[in-house]
């Protein structure tokens, strides 16, 4: 593998920032007052948003730790705080190219693998298994949101349409990953065919055969880690019990968020789905980039069909997106400057010690 090395330039901000932009328009044509937002973020409570703050890195630092025991598990060694910095890492990964968590995912497995060679199958069976359970608690969630809704006799229309659909696709897609997971034959071909098919647009200018011999045998080695799974109860639980505490905190993030402009009147029904269905939608391969600019207009929207007033709805949104995006943001690209410092010293060792030794 190669190492995945992002430049932060002006260009890196360019789409987000055009994405924003399209929020504030899509906001004003809502006739909401942006002075008026300016004027609720000046008057929020520092003590609920810093708590809101904390809640969204311990969100992060849990997540990590069920993929810690995922890891642990197939025997990869490596300590929590580097994979903690590998989990920040492909957070800003996800934000510089956008693609419903799978380039977070890839760079996840690339430093995995650097840091342990011939860890890439195992460590991309333990973020399969991590979906594939954060999946199901976000569509338990969903439903369980919904239920509330419905007894509260708010769950019409557009909602309910979207929560539906949104619990259908991704029913189906755990099907089809928990099926794939399942066959082995059948992942292997796909790989080979990949791999092939890449060769022959190149014209025989790309060489593959290293690449897809490493590509299978990470294959094999990511299917034996999933039937191992399958007998490892104690892990699978630990695993989603700490999914469970990260999902928990990042439903705080939303409420204190709420807290810190005073607003109480937000039920935790709504919450309930307003988080699952954001993180649905980023979590399906729709192959819409979903970080900048659309996220913001669906929070918002969706917090209006929950009753919330629009300039509340707005500025709420702007409040999380600072802390779940920006904030974040800013954390993975320390990670990744603190990943890129200790690859060259690490390399710089190797050369001084291969120096010494002739």
């Amino acid at each position: 593998m190669t190492s995945p090395k992002y430049k932060v330039t002006w260009k890196t901000f360019l789409l987000p920032l055009i994405g924003l932009a399209a929020f504030f328009i899509y906001i004003y044509i809502f006739n909401v007052d942006i002075r008026e937002i300016i004027a609720k973020m000046e008057q929020i409570r520092i003590d609920f948003y810093v708590m809101a703050a904390v809640a969204a890195v311990l969100d992060v630092l849990f997540f990590t730790v069920a993929w810690h025991f995922l890891m642990r598990f197939l025997d990869v060694k490596i300590s929590l705080f580097k994979e903690f910095t590998f989990v920040w890492t492909g957070i800003f990964v996800d934000t510089l190219i956008p693609a419903e968590s799978v380039s977070g995912e890839i760079t996840k497995i690339y430093l995995t693998d650097r840091e342990q060679k011939g860890a890439a199958g195992k460590a991309t069976a333990s973020i399969v298994a991590q979906r594939l359970i954060g999946m199901s608690i976000n569509v338990a969630t969903l439903v369980v949101g919904a239920v509330l809704l419905f007894a509260e006799h708010l769950l019409y229309g557009m909602m309910l349409i979207l929560i539906v659909f949104l619990v259908a696709v991704t029913l189906v897609f755990l099907v089809l990953i928990l099926f794939l997971c399942r066959r082995e034959k059948w992942t292997l071909k796909i790989v080979d065919s990949v791999t092939r098919f890449a060769e022959r647009i190149s014209r025989g200018r790309w060489k593959l055969t290293r690449l897809r011999e490493d590509a299978m045998e990470a294959t094999r080695a990511f299917h034996i880690a999933i039937r191992d799974y399958g007998h490892a109860p104690v892990t699978v639980v630990a695993a989603s019990f700490s999914s469970l505490v990260s999902w928990c905190f990042s439903l705080a993030v939303m409420y204190l968020t709420f807290l810190s402009l005073g607003y109480s009147q937000i039920s935790w029904s709504a919450i309930l789905v307003v988080s699952s269905i954001f993180v649905a939608v980023k979590s399906i391969p729709v192959g819409v980039p979903f970080e900048v600019g659309l996220p913001e207009m669906t929070l918002a929207t969706l917090l209006r069909i929950c009753g919330v007033p629009w300039d509340i709805s707005a500025t709420a949104t702007i409040l999380m997106r600072l802390l779940t995006l920006w904030l974040r943001f800013f954390i993975g690209f320390a990670a990744e400057q603190w990943l890129g410092i200790k690859a060259i010293a690490a390399g710089s060792n190797e050369q001084a010690d291969s120096v010494g030794k002739a």
